[in-house]
């Protein structure tokens, strides 16, 4: 290529384009950290791995760099326009993995081809990664969607690795609260920064060197200045070296000096104004003088205005006295229970009334126990061991066991729980306890009562009824808000899917839906509200 230029410094090619030239491919310390953090963050576990920088630090060149180390097995996709809705990024990706589908395909129909192809591939060993090129302009929906394609998982290792590449403003918009599951999943971060002093002269002379140039065409001044300028971002460099190069050549010398990267910073970046050639304005100072005037004359108003702030913060403060005695006042109420309550709440079978009354159902047991007659309302009695917080999130009524100072027995029906309080039924009164307080004195055992669906045993799995599997498919692709397959069996797509949704929630993860994962899918029938 030629440029002017190039022959009269003996160049074989333009050292210092800002088109990318894996040729002219530059690789600093930051720029090997920032490859090592993505490689790990890609290794056995995968995932999400991020990286950012300023814009021209050299992000795209990191990326490139890692595409040309991946091993064989891998089919990669790389998206440079993230500008795009959650329907039109997924048509990319199948473009990007040569997934056919037709011009009608739906959002469902996207998803379920590339999860189709990410266990096809896995089953071929071939691992699949997806790269995102400006990654800061996707859309939140977009994002999640980007996260629900990777639920689809091994026992070890995700089976589609995503690198999100972006500027700073990625991960301000990864600090979201709509985004923090996503976030959680990055495996690795970096923030590539802009050069160095010294990084900026290597930077210089290695591009020198790929173009057939051996010595130094800039002074240690112009380096020096280049840096300033530049703030260490190696487009900019490579721009004012260009230029700079360029106004050498026209002044027929054979040296870039500071003139010539002053001059191509004027060309190529434009001036700044000082804030020194500012107040070089008069109509500015006359501004200033009359806004100073104006602060005097006022001053009379200020002093009034303090001596009301003075009375209004007196005011505030009794007021904030007042309110953290009546909020000590409810902490002491909902950390005790009055003894006339628990008096009144000795009767297990009262108890037991209370739940089922929670069902609108009338208990009347007669000679049988009340989980007994559960089943003739299509209802069935879990008896419940473990923590609080797994009850809660089970989210059904239960009947609970206290004892009190004497270690006596007393029970109560918990009714509900939201923001850290527990609503419990004691005996013929409704009391609110706080979570802290139902730590410290239950037990840990409870009976639930809940509606169990058609056929439903004790478990869901390969086994199980075709209409059990595909009640777990439908639930859990509302939890997990995609369209529900039509499915016919119990197949590594579900079970994948079932494994998330248990891990998310805080259970056991396992090869099948527990009792406790069909109650936390089955609880939109529960009488009781929100957790």
């Amino acid at each position: 290529m030629y440029n002017g230029y190039t022959s009269y410094f003996g160049l074989t090619d333009i050292p210092f384009s800002i088109a990318p030239n894996p040729h002219f491919l530059f690789m600093s310390e930051r720029h090997k950290e920032a490859l090592a953090h993505l490689t790990y963050g890609l290794g056995e576990v995968g995932g999400f791995a991020l990286l950012t920088g300023e814009v021209g630090t050299g992000k795209t060149t990191v990326s490139k760099c890692l595409l040309e180390r991946l091993p064989e097995n891998t089919q990669a996709a790389f998206i440079f326009n993230p500008t795009l809705s959650a329907k039109e990024l997924l048509a990319t990706i199948c473009d990007e993995l040569a997934i056919k589908y037709d011009s009608s395909a739906t959002l469902k129909t996207f998803t379920d081809k590339i999860l189709q192809h990410l266990l096809d591939n896995h089953q071929q060993g071939i691992n699949t990664l997806l790269i995102i090129d400006e990654a800061q302009h996707l859309q939140v929906e977009v994002l999640e969607q980007l996260r629900l394609l990777t639920n689809l998982e091994t026992h070890t290792k995700k089976l589609l690795q995503v690198i999100l590449i972006g500027q700073p403003e990625l991960q301000e918009l990864l600090k979201r609260r709509d985004l923090r599951q996503l976030a959680q999943r990055i495996t690795a971060r970096y923030h590539l920064l802009p050069l160095n002093r010294q990084e900026v002269e290597l930077y210089i002379k290695h591009r020198l060197a790929v173009a057939g140039c051996s010595k130094a065409l800039f002074k240690k001044g112009a380096i020096n200045l280049i840096h300033k300028l530049s703030q260490g971002v190696p487009r900019l460099v490579n721009l004012l070296c260009d230029r700079a190069l360029l106004g050498a050549y026209s002044q027929e010398s054979k040296l870039v000096g500071k003139q010539h990267v002053l001059q191509a910073s004027t060309e190529a970046l434009g001036n700044d104004l000082s804030s020194a050639t500012i107040w070089k304005n008069k109509w500015l100072k006359v501004s200033c003088a009359s806004l100073l005037s104006i602060s005097f004359m006022t001053s009379a108003y200020y002093i009034t205005e303090r001596e009301l702030k003075i009375i209004e913060q007196d005011k505030l403060q009794q007021l904030a006295t007042l309110n953290e005695q009546a909020k000590q006042q409810q902490l002491q109420r909902l950390n005790t229970v009055p003894n006339g309550l628990i008096n009144q709440s000795r009767s297990l079978s009262k108890a037991f009334k209370s739940i089922y009354s929670l069902w609108q159902v009338d208990l009347f047991q007669g000679e049988q126990t009340p989980c007994d007659v559960a089943s003739d309302f299509q209802l069935e009695c879990y008896w419940y061991q473990g923590n609080v917080d797994t009850l809660l999130t089970l989210n059904y009524p239960a009947v609970l066991q206290f004892f009190d100072e004497k270690g006596q027995a007393y029970f109560a029906t918990l009714v509900s729980s939201n923001d850290n309080k527990v609503q419990l039924q004691l005996g013929q009164q409704s009391y609110e306890v706080s979570e802290q307080w139902l730590q410290q004195n239950w037990q840990g055992s409870a009976a639930v009562l809940w509606r169990p669906p058609a056929l439903f045993i004790d478990k869901i799995d390969s086994d199980s009824p075709i209409e059990l599997v595909r009640w777990l498919e439908l639930k859990l692709s509302a939890e997990q808000n995609r369209g529900p397959r039509v499915i016919d069996s119990f197949d590594p797509l579900l079970l994948n899917q079932l494994k998330q949704f248990q891990q998310q929630a805080g259970l056991t993860v396992s090869e099948y839906a527990d009792i406790e994962t069909v109650m936390l899918l089955a609880n939109s029938n529960a009488a009781r509200g929100n957790s």
